[in-house]
């Protein structure tokens, strides 16, 4: 069984009774809302080491970590690896802007230490892979502390359909922190949580259709979800090759940008990456600048909006958005449809395609595992141990995805695929945010987050998520079981949608936006931790 997060408190959130002489032009930031900037800056002039971050860190999972469960375990290794930095710093070696802070990745990304890889299920509880998933190779090179592993649905979200956003056996139910019981989104769950609540630097969520941007609305954080390509899938738990891509969550554009620059990248281990068709990946973190919309032409497919059914609430925000970016000097074009919307929102060939490459990658990748102790090979055997191991809680959470993948039997190697997946990028492609972009001439799209994912998922083009606003008081409350998706306060975000590696443009205009609206401060939480860097040095 799993090391229970209290246990692992025992790392080192020890409180001082010394008193501590803050060096002069000392400003202790609060971790709800710390830049690295601001962090670095504390580091940078002696107010506090990378211990007393892991300490604080540490300290604030525990005040709330019974609530949300969005941390499934802590990286044992913590202290030394914040031990190690601090004195790198002391020797004048910074390994890059991020040296030094502490944060945390998806359950479902391999890492080789003592922390368990399991992507929410007890199939995968005690396997290894022969080293750390590319994009922890680049995070720890770059001087990033891997405090510890977030919650997120099971399986990315790709085992039941009648389960909930943010559950898994291995963690439990992850919640959102502005109302009680608050529905996460899925599968990046508990990386959106942590993030917002300040319980570390900032954090890596995976996308396959929603799963970063999803979360990062709900919790009121800026969410980049990458082209498929930019930044390597290598031992990382897959759905689909194409669409799958691994991104960050961060309490703002700029320390979103920071982290990209580190974890994009070519990787020989992934194939896809192959396609990044720049010789120097663009300075995304330079991106960031005020003027970023101006003269930028951004369409709105309202065709999208409408067949989707989004509240009224939701449209009134995001008309009001785009008032702000018309002010801003872009120039907003309207009703540049997705033409292909309507037929997409029915079909099945999107779920199809995915359950074709779900069944292809998983033996795949289980095949790479120097350590499987459940000896699960392919999806049957997966299903078979989830079908017969109470801690999986079958069949109260089923395993229809499952079923489904397997009575097709069609893999994504059968030349029956082929067709169903030309399809699929056609709804992307020429019907979808692509054909927009070229017919208008558009530098970017922009849509509700809640309905910006799906279409841009198909052919892994990029988006980045950026806050709006919250549902209203007075706001209808609507469940999924026991978790509250509708409410006063809940989150709303605004999405930007561009062609393929366009991350650079996307960056600059998500920032802009931010700067202009500031609309993260403004919403209130029902829960957060009140422990802070000065209660710990």
């Amino acid at each position: 069984m799993k090391t229970p997060i209290i246990a692992l408190l025992q790392l080192g959130a020890i409180y001082s009774s010394v008193a501590f002489a803050y060096p002069s032009a000392c400003e202790i930031p609060r971790l709800i809302d710390a830049s690295a900037e601001q962090l670095q800056d504390g580091l940078t002039k002696g107010c506090f080491t990378s211990v007393d971050l892991v300490n604080t860190y540490v300290a604030r999972i525990a005040e709330v970590n019974s609530t949300v469960r969005a941390v499934t375990e802590i990286n044992p290794d913590a202290m030394a690896m914040a031990k190690q930095l601090d004195e790198e710093r002391k020797k004048g070696k910074l390994r890059g802007p991020l040296h030094g802070l502490p944060m945390i990745i998806k359950n479902n990304i391999f890492t080789d230490d003592k922390m368990s890889s399991t992507a929410g299920s007890y199939a995968l509880f005690g396997a290894r892979t022969p080293s750390d998933a590319t994009i922890v190779t680049k995070l720890r090179a770059a001087g990033l502390i891997i405090l510890g592993k977030a919650g997120a649905s099971q399986w990315a979200n790709f085992r039941s359909n009648n389960s909930t956003n943010g559950w898994s056996a291995y963690g439990g139910q992850v919640t959102a922190a502005y109302i009680k019981n608050q529905d996460p989104s899925g599968s990046s769950s508990g990386s959106g949580v942590i993030s917002d609540l300040g319980l570390a630097f900032a954090t890596i969520g995976t996308e396959t259709s929603g799963s970063i941007i999803g979360p990062s609305e709900k919790s009121n954080i800026i969410g980049i979800k990458p082209t498929v390509g930019l930044t390597s899938r290598h031992f990382v738990v897959p759905i689909s090759e194409r669409q799958d891509t691994i991104g960050p969550m961060a309490r703002s554009v700029k320390d979103a940008a920071h982290i990209l620059q580190i974890i994009a990248g070519k990787d020989k281990n992934d194939n896809y990456t192959s396609s990044i068709p720049f010789k120097t990946i663009p300075n995304y973190v330079n991106a960031c600048k005020l003027d970023a919309l101006k003269g930028k032409r951004i369409g709105v497919p309202r065709n999208v909006i409408k067949i989707f059914g989004s509240e009224k609430t939701v449209v009134d925000q995001f008309n009001r958005a785009l008032t702000v970016m018309k002010q801003a000097g872009a120039i907003i074009v309207e009703n540049t449809d997705f033409t292909d919307y309507a037929e997409f929102f029915n079909s099945t060939v999107p779920y199809d395609v995915l359950l074709a490459d779900f069944l292809s990658n998983i033996p795949t990748f289980l095949g790479k595992l120097t350590v499987n102790p459940h000896n699960v090979t392919d999806l049957e055997s997966v299903r078979r141990f989830t079908q017969h191991s109470p801690l999986e809680q079958y069949p109260d959470r089923d395993t229809k995805i499952w079923d489904d993948a397997i009575g097709k039997g069609l893999k994504n190697t059968d030349p029956k695929f082929w067709p169903l997946y030309q399809k699929n990028v056609k709804f992307g492609n020429e019907g979808g945010i692509l054909g927009t972009l070229r017919r208008h001439k558009l530098d970017a799209a922009v849509l509700p987050s809640e309905v910006s994912l799906y279409v841009p998922a198909l052919i892994g083009s990029p988006i980045v998520t950026v806050p709006l606003g919250a549902f209203p008081n007075g706001t209808k409350v609507n469940h999924d079981r026991e978790l509250v998706t509708t409410g006063p306060g809940i989150p709303i975000g605004i999405s930007f949608m561009g062609d393929l590696w366009t991350e650079e443009q996307l960056v600059g205009m998500a920032y802009a936006f931010e700067q202009k609206t500031q609309a993260r401060p403004k919403l209130k939480r029902f829960i957060q931790p009140k422990k802070e860097i000065k209660h710990i040095i």
